[in-house]
């Protein structure tokens, strides 16, 4: 099945494309094939030659971006232009031990955001407020002047983007991976995190939780849950998650409980 999708995905070229893309990897695949690396030596070679690529299709967005600004440039709109740029969660390249981005540690939880305003908005620099891609949707409705439908989940960004600081901004974030059992078999697992702390919940085939302090341990090495002195930050995050999960109509806590029910013995 890998290699019918490989196939499916460079049989899209045009035989110009194609014979570029052949050029360039057939002699990395003839080289691969000859030197035959196993064990240690073969995991090396897949990570340098994937993040090789990675770095070179990182670059060619990077050009991109600068052709699209180029023209907005030249053509009189840069001003009157909100440029975002953004992309999916960030990459492990070993911390944890991983690689991929679907766990809820900081690395991954974390997506780049950067935007270039219309003259009119008056914020600079780093905007330290959680924001979430939720977020982008009512942030270009209310730009354009339409409007956001009531069932939109995120928050727009505009009071931020012209220098206020709402009283209100939302104090956490709420996460939910569960594509498990598949293809990129990350356990399943949701989470809160406010500005210090994050909670995770790993379950369904399994039930651990962690907890982390960010300020005194950034890199998220050392496990907090269950250790003593933590009993009240602890009730007061899955009081927070509760809340987020009712919020974004997330019912899994609810479900859970069920299924622990069910499996309980009944008391006699």
């Amino acid at each position: 099945p890998l290699k019918e999708r490989y196939e499916s995905y460079v049989g899209r070229l045009n035989p110009e494309d194609r014979k570029i893309y052949d050029d360039f990897y057939q002699p990395i695949i003839d080289d691969f094939y000859k030197k035959n690396p196993q064990g240690k030596e073969l995991a090396e070679w897949k990570y340098q030659r994937y993040m090789r690529d990675y770095a070179k299709v990182v670059k060619s967005l990077d050009e991109n971006v600068g052709r699209v600004l180029d023209y907005l440039k030249e053509k009189g709109m840069l001003d009157n232009t909100l440029v975002v740029y953004t992309s999916d969660q960030g990459f492990y390249m070993g911390e944890h031990g991983w690689f991929d981005k679907r766990f809820m540690y900081e690395e991954s939880m974390h997506t780049p955001l950067i935007m270039h305003l219309p003259k009119d908005f008056k914020a600079k620099g780093e905007i330290t407020q959680m924001v979430q891609n939720i977020d982008y949707a009512p942030t270009f409705l209310e730009l354009a002047g339409a409007p956001i439908p009531e069932d939109i989940q995120g928050v727009s960004l505009v009071p931020l983007l012209k220098g206020e600081k709402p009283a209100d901004w939302r104090k956490s974030l709420y996460y939910h991976f569960y594509e498990f059992p598949a293809e990129h078999m990350v356990k399943r697992h949701y989470g809160v995190r406010t500005d210090r702390y994050k909670l995770i919940h790993f379950y369904n085939d399994i039930d651990e939780w962690e907890l982390y302090d960010l300020k005194e341990d950034p890199t998220e090495m050392h496990n907090l849950y269950g250790q003593p002195g933590y009993e009240k930050i602890t009730e007061d995050l899955k009081a927070e998650l509760v809340k987020l999960q009712t919020q974004y109509k997330d019912p899994i806590e609810q479900k859970l409980q069920q299924a622990k029910e069910a499996a309980a013995p009944a008391e006699k």
